[in-house]
């Protein structure tokens, strides 16, 4: 997986690369489809829910360039697979999940696969986890029609906040930094989530 679907596209943050190579993509899939747990797909995983194709999840790690001493929040728990790529390249993280059965299943996985340090939290992900904030980075595993404003303000200065933007079908994922003059984004390769339900999202 990581050799040919992230090193041989623009994959390059090095960090980023062993960490997909060390967290067990499979343990976050369901049993019927670990055979195909390292296809260059999103796979579904219940609740009308995928587990991110491997490279978006790169994707999303890399444009964070994490220094390992951040608290981040991973946005779209799902089966914990990003939160626990997310554990291998930054001191603390906190993901939520707004669907309380997806939150058990990742909270089991994140524990059989070694991740049981990061805090997993139920509520509405657009809204993020104020009693956690300030966060140096938040990744965003679904789509939103724009940024949401919570999350932002839950971002420390320059901390940075990687999004899907656009409405269904037709998204790019965006960069947000937060500086003193507001907002600076820049928006990248085009791609393809689940919209982000809640009250800032979908």
């Amino acid at each position: 997986m990581v050799d040919r679907q992230l090193r041989l596209r623009d994959v390059v943050d090095e960090r980023v690369l062993a960490a997909m190579e060390r967290v067990p993509r499979d343990v976050f899939v369901p049993p019927k489809l670990r055979s195909r747990a390292y296809d260059d797909a999103a796979l579904p995983i219940g609740s009308g829910q995928t587990i991110s194709q491997p490279y978006m999840v790169a994707k999303i790690c890399e444009a964070l360039s994490l220094r390992g001493d951040e608290r981040v929040l991973d946005v779209g728990t799902g089966s914990g697979y990003q939160a626990a790529v997310l554990a291998e390249l930054t001191a603390e993280v906190d993901t939520i999940e707004r669907i309380p059965e997806l939150a058990d299943v990742a909270r089991e996985n994140l524990a059989a696969a070694g991740y049981d340090s990061v805090r997993v939290h139920v509520g509405d992900g657009t809204r993020g986890v104020a009693e956690r904030a300030p966060f140096g980075a938040i990744a965003v595993a679904a789509a939103a029609p724009r940024m949401p404003q919570s999350l932002y303000e839950q971002l420390e200065p320059r901390g940075r906040l990687v999004v899907p933007l656009g409405r269904f079908g037709i998204q790019r994922l965006a960069l947000i930094v937060r500086s003193p003059e507001g907002p600076a984004v820049v928006k990248s390769i085009p791609c393809r989530f689940v919209p982000l339900l809640g009250e800032e999202g979908f």
